[in-house]
C-alpha cells in the first residue's frame, strides 16, 4: 500500500499538474474576479517554476559535493542503486537513461581497485506490468560485457524503491560477510534520503554521489539564471519528489 501511495504522491507533487489545473480552473470559472485571479496565479507559478536560478540554488543547497577518494582508499563493496536505465515498450530493447553516471562511476570505482564487489540494487519499480523488466538484470549484463567478472557481482532484482534496496543490499552483505563501510553510489539529488535509508537498515555507507543534477554556475550571463525554462521544471519535480520521500521516510521510521 505505502508503494502505490508514494507513487501517487509523487505524481501530485508534479508542479506542471498544478499549474495546468490553476489556469483550468480560471477557464471554467464563471466569475470574473476569480478567473483573471486564477489567470494571474498561474502566471506567477509558470514563471517560479521555470526559472532556472531558484531552483539551481535549491538542488545545489541538498545535493552534496563532488567526492574525490584517495589513491588508496579501499572498500569492500560499492551499493549501486537503479534508476537509471528502462525498456521501451515498441521495439522492447533497453536504453540508458540521462542519470546512467551512476553506472560508469561504480565501473570506475571496481576498474580503479576503489571496490572489490559491485552490488547491484535494482529491481522493478512500476506500478503495471510488473516484473515485465527486471532493471537489475539488464545492468549486470553490461557490466559483465564491460569485462567486470561476474563473481565480482551481486545482484538484488527485486527492490522496487529505495527502502527495499537498502534491506535486501543488507541480506547480500550479510550473506557475503563484507566488512564496512561500502560506498553507495547514486544520483547527487538521491544522496540524502538514500544514506539516511541505508543507514536506519543498519548499513555503514559512505556516499560516493553521482549524475549531478546541476553543477556550480561558471557563466556569467545573467539571460543563463533568468529566462524560463523547461529544464527548470523536470528539475522541480525531482527535487520535490527527494524532498518529499525523505519527509514520508522520517515518518514511517525508513529513513
Amino acid at each position: 500500500m505505502m508503494f502505490i501511495i508514494s507513487k501517487l504522491v509523487i505524481v501530485l507533487l508534479n508542479p506542471v499538474l498544478w499549474i495546468v489545473a490553476v489556469f483550468v480552473w480560471g477557464w471554467l470559472s464563471k466569475k470574473a474576479v476569480r478567473k483573471k485571479r486564477c489567470y494571474i496565479a498561474g502566471t506567477i507559478m509558470l514563471l517560479f517554476f521555470t526559472n532556472p536560478f531558484i531552483i539551481s540554488q535549491l538542488i545545489l543547497a541538498y545535493q552534496p559535493e563532488k567526492v574525490t577518494l584517495r589513491p588508496d582508499e579501499r572498500y569492500s563493496a560499492g551499493i549501486l542503486l537503479g534508476g537509471f536505465a528502462g525498456k521501451n515498450n515498441t521495439d522492447k530493447q533497453t536504453y540508458f537513461s540521462d542519470q546512467s553516471d551512476r553506472f560508469i562511476q561504480a565501473a570506475l570505482l571496481y576498474k580503479t581497485g576503489h571496490i572489490q564487489k559491485i552490488i547491484i540494487a535494482a529491481g522493478d519499480g512500476s506500478v503495471f506490468n510488473r516484473g515485465a523488466f527486471r532493471e537489475g538484470d539488464f545492468i549486470q549484463q553490461q557490466l559483465i560485457a564491460m569485462g567486470i567478472p561476474p563473481e565480482a557481482i551481486a545482484l538484488d532484482r527485486n527492490s522496487r524503491n529505495t527502502a527495499e534496496n537498502a534491506a535486501n543490499a543488507r541480506k547480500i552483505i550479510d550473506s557475503l560477510r563484507l566488512p564496512p563501510p561500502y560506498l553507495l553510489v547514486t544520483s547527487a539529488i538521491h544522496i540524502p534520503r538514500a544514506k539516511k535509508t541505508f543507514i536506519k537498515a543498519g548499513i555503514e555507507v559512505v556516499a560516493y554521489p553521482a549524475a549531478f543534477f546541476v553543477k556550480p554556475p561558471d557563466s556569467v550571463v545573467p539571460t543563463d539564471y533568468m529566462l524560463p525554462s523547461a529544464n527548470a521544471l523536470r528539475c522541480w519535480d525531482m527535487y520535490l519528489r527527494e524532498v518529499t520521500g525523505s519527509f514520508m521516510y522520517w515518518i514511517t521510521g525508513r529513513g
